[in-house]
Formats: structure tokens, C-alpha cells, sequence
């Protein structure tokens, strides 16, 4: 069993909840990774349908703090290939912490439902080797514990900020692979969509701080290839305080393999 598998791992009750617990070193300044809360999550909303997740929409409602939690599923519907559930996460000394819908469903067999348009391309990165790892003061996560889980290897042009010299443009772009080099499943996509830094950061306008995650819709668009993982996420919209982050997710055969869109509050101080 690989890490992730053990930190996101959750036991059933037998009524439809089940236990779980925010493990130490899945955290960013003290607070657990978005994505890790809704892989947590999705394990659950997964066990009761027997299906693997196909999207998933969570909304935080306080952080995660490292503890025991539990998680309510409630199965909304169950069709022949679909099914949409319905979960709470809830921290038994902080409340509640995550509201999710999702639907789950097993991929489809390649080329069986009709033709593909593809009208993109994974991003143009540099070898995994020259690319840039997390680190000062990217390496919020890599100093709080979620940066020695996973390794992010940013490209060049999308690391400046952390010199105090943001790219101008809200993008980020890099390799994503676990440190132990476990494979990415379903449940892994929903965290890599939500494990690198915030696309604000490259913005001159926003210091490089806690950009907190309103809402985070994860699409898991097929199960990757062996080896590391291409991502892209960029922002067209920051107004109002708050900016959304589109994401992408290619295997090493160059296949989309997920997409996500967050909303997110715009950093307002340091970190």
C-alpha cells in the first residue's frame, strides 16, 4: 500500500459513515491539501457505489486540521453505469470541514463511445530533470509536509515569484509525480489537481500567500500511463477578490487524464 493509500484510508461503520484521519505530512502551513480532504472523501462516496470517481465538486467549509474525522455518504441516485453521492466530512473537534456531490462511474473502454475532437495539447515542459522542484517560498508546502509527499517540478518560466519576480501571467505550469513513485489512480488525480501553488502567485498585483480554495470540481477523464504526470493551470479571472484556476492533467502517452476548475479567495497578505 503506497502513502497516499494509507493517508486517505477509511473505514466503514456499516450506516453509510465512515472513519478517517487527516494524517500528519498532508499539509500545507498547517492545513490539509484540498485535494487530499476530497481523495479522503471520494474513498468513502467510491465504497458505498462500488464505482470509481468521475467527478467530483467540493466545497470547504473550515480547514483540515490533522485528527480523526468522519465521513456521512448519502447515495442521491444509482443508474446501470452512473451513480451520484452525496458526502460530509466532519472533524470531531472542528466541525464540519468538506461538503461534496461527485459522480461515479468505471471509465469507458477507449473508442467505445463515439469519436474523440481533442483540441489541445499537453503542456511544452523541459525534462522532469531540469525542471525546478518545490522550494522557497513555493515550498510553503515543501516546509509544512505536502511537499515531501509528492514531487512538483515547476517549470523555469512559472517560478520567479518565489525570487519576488512573478511571471506576469497566472500560470503555472509542471511535472507531478508521488515520492514514492506509487501509481496515480483515480483517487490520486483529485489530489494532483490541487498540489501545486496557486496561479495568483504570478501575479504582481497578490503576495505569495494562502490563497484559500472556496470550491474545487475535479473531471477524471481516464486512468493515467505509468511515469510522471504534465500539468497546466491558469486563471483569465481575478475580480472581487477571489480568482478561478483551470487545470489540465496529461500521462505520459500525452492523454488528458483530468481537469478541474477551483474558485479561490486572492492571497491579502504575507504568509
Amino acid at each position: 500500500m503506497s502513502e497516499f493509500e494509507r493517508a486517505t484510508a477509511v473505514t466503514p461503520r456499516g450506516d453509510g459513515t465512515y472513519d478517517a484521519v487527516i494524517t500528519e505530512g498532508w499539509d500545507i502551513a498547517g492545513n490539509a491539501n484540498g485535494g487530499y480532504l476530497i481523495a479522503m472523501a471520494a474513498r468513502a462516496m467510491a465504497d458505498v457505489v462500488g464505482r470509481p470517481p468521475l467527478s467530483v465538486t467540493g466545497h470547504y467549509l473550515s480547514p483540515g486540521k490533522v485528527g480523526p474525522v468522519t465521513i456521512d455518504v448519502e447515495v442521491v441516485r444509482a443508474g446501470r453505469r452512473m451513480a451520484v453521492v452525496r458526502a460530509t466530512m466532519r472533524s470531531l473537534d472542528h466541525g464540519e470541514v468538506l461538503s461534496l456531490l461527485g459522480t461515479f462511474s468505471e471509465q469507458p473502454e477507449p473508442d467505445t463511445v463515439g469519436p474523440s475532437v481533442i483540441d489541445a495539447e499537453p503542456p511544452d515542459l523541459p525534462p522532469f530533470g531540469e525542471c525546478v522542484p518545490s522550494g522557497p517560498p513555493v515550498a510553503v508546502a515543501a516546509t509544512s509536509g505536502f511537499g515531501q509527499q509528492i514531487h512538483a517540478r515547476y517549470h523555469p518560466d512559472d517560478v520567479g515569484f518565489g525570487e519576488g519576480e512573478p511571471s506576469g501571467t497566472a500560470l503555472v505550469r509542471g511535472w507531478f509525480e508521488f515520492a514514492d513513485h506509487s501509481p496515480v489512480d483515480a483517487f490520486g488525480l483529485l489530489l494532483v489537481v490541487d498540489a501545486f501553488a496557486p496561479v495568483s502567485f504570478n501575479r504582481p498585483e497578490f503576495p505569495v500567500s494562502w490563497a484559500p480554495t472556496l470550491e474545487l470540481t475535479a473531471h477524471v477523464r481516464g486512468v493515467p500511463a505509468p511515469g510522471p504526470l504534465r500539468t497546466q493551470f491558469r486563471s483569465r479571472f481575478i475580480q472581487n477578490g477571489m480568482f478561478e484556476e483551470d487545470g489540465e492533467v496529461w500521462d505520459s502517452r500525452g492523454v488528458l487524464v483530468a481537469q478541474s476548475r477551483q474558485l479561490a479567495l486572492v492571497p491579502r497578505g504575507p504568509a
